[in-house]
């Protein structure tokens, strides 16, 4: 493995992870602070993910043509300036005006955030099977890899305990140092990495040997298409819930404080980050693709039973906070499974010479069930409560299971590859 230059597109994926995490909790806590209603809130993030569907299709394309050094550059230059754009609004606005600047600058970081994501993820499979190429064509022994393997694994599982403690940052930062200077020491902190990055990163990853015609963006396999309607109802089910609900429910009904909020938060996605790190040991026994595919379908219809039994404690206000304290864990545990499962696939079913059109398709998806989860979460809970939300994740975690069902095998495939591939991909 290429160690150097991941260990700087990794470092470079964990500063903006920081600063993303940290963002969000930020301006959902601001201006929730401010008066904002649940659906006002959800409005402000509703350009992040719809921008980050535009990113995630064209992004793949253009990484595909240019490389994805440059798409990675751009997605944290860009990371700075929504940052510091968004450091000059003031409480005296109104809220019209307000809403639309906010939602703006979150369009220019649902870019930089699926720039980023799209690139350190395409660039993970491509550093990793380039320099395990040439050690095989050398004769080097295999064992030494799968050691490598599973540290590497470990290493982007804790991306998501990074995003975690963002959240924990934000609210921290918020009660710390104030809304505007908060965003002006994560723009500095991201100017250092990404000048570091720029001036030490010296691989040209993900050009395709073959120019992609625009056209092409569309023309998938069924499996990337089946894997992408699974991606699109597996996300929304999430942020129908985590967006807004959540987090203004534990504000306002349970009376957290700010660093509460953020904490709670940040601790379930680091558990589902750990998850995530360790879920490749939990499925990858007794096969390759073929056996993911029918783990996908199992551990999806979990998530339903899950999810169903969740909304029902809640519905019923069976002890309540310690119904989402513990369900919201069991939640993320087997939700984190479905995710590794899912990024595992997308891999296994593409070739390397159109890994960047391809995740950058699949987490188009993404984005899509990330934009519809936002909106629902806000009108949910404005007219149905916490539970409204919880039965809403419900529904879609059933489209995410019944759409697995469709998920061809292909017996075929490179199974050194494929299972290299789950090692490192986590989302």
């Amino acid at each position: 493995m290429d160690v150097r230059n991941y260990t700087l597109v990794t470092a470079a994926y964990w500063g903006f992870t920081l600063s993303d995490g940290a963002l969000r909790m930020l301006v959902l806590l601001y201006f929730h602070q401010l008066g904002y209603t649940p659906v006002s809130l959800a409005f402000l993030f509703l350009l992040y993910e719809f921008f980050g569907i535009l990113t995630n299709l064209l992004g793949g394309w253009i990484g595909s043509r240019i490389g994805l050094r440059i798409t990675l550059f751009a997605g944290l230059a860009i990371q700075v300036i929504a940052l510091v754009m968004l450091s000059l609004v003031q409480p005296t606005w109104a809220a019209s005006l307000s809403v639309a600047y906010v939602m703006a600058s979150q369009a220019l970081s649902g870019i930089a955030k699926d720039l980023t994501k799209m690139s350190s993820k395409s660039a993970v499979k491509l550093l990793v099977k380039a320099d395990n190429t040439v050690e095989s064509e050398a004769g080097t022994k295999a064992e030494s890899d799968s050691a490598l393997f599973k540290w590497v694994a470990i290493l982007t599982g804790s991306k998501n305990a990074l995003k975690g403690l963002g959240f924990l940052l934000g609210g921290v930062l918020l009660s710390w140092l104030g809304f505007a200077e908060s965003l002006w020491a994560m723009a500095a902190v991201l100017t250092i990495i990404l000048l570091c990055t720029a001036i030490m990163l010296d691989a040209d990853m993900g050009r395709s040997k073959s120019k992609t015609k625009f056209t092409q963006l569309f023309a998938k396999s069924r499996e990337i298409n089946v894997l992408s309607i699974a991606r699109f109802f597996l996300f929304s089910s999430r942020d129908v819930w985590f967006v807004v609900g959540l987090p203004i429910f534990l504000a306002s009904q349970l009376q957290w404080g700010f660093a509460g909020v953020g904490a709670f938060l940040a601790a379930w996605v680091i558990g589902y980050g750990f998850v995530q790190a360790f879920a490749p040991r939990l499925v990858r026994k007794g096969g390759g693709v073929t056996t993911k595919a029918r783990a996908a379908q199992a551990w999806g219809f979990t998530l339903v039973l899950v999810s169903a039994a969740l909304a029902l404690a809640i519905q019923t206000n069976f002890y309540a906070t310690a119904s989402i304290l513990i369900g919201l864990a069991i939640f993320g545990v087997v939700f984190a499974v479905n995710s590794s499962v899912h990024s595992y696939l997308i891999l296994a079913y593409t070739d390397s010479d159109q890994v960047a059109i391809n995740v950058g398709f699949y987490y188009m998806a993404n984005a899509c069930g990330r934009l519809a989860g936002t909106l629902l979460s806000g009108v949910m809970y404005l007219y149905a409560g916490l539970p409204g939300c919880l039965w809403a994740s419900t529904a879609l975690v059933i489209g995410a299971a019944v759409s697995t069902l469709w998920l061809p095998t292909r017996p075929d495939a490179d199974e050194s590859s494929v299972n290299e591939a789950f090692e490192i991909v986590t989302q």
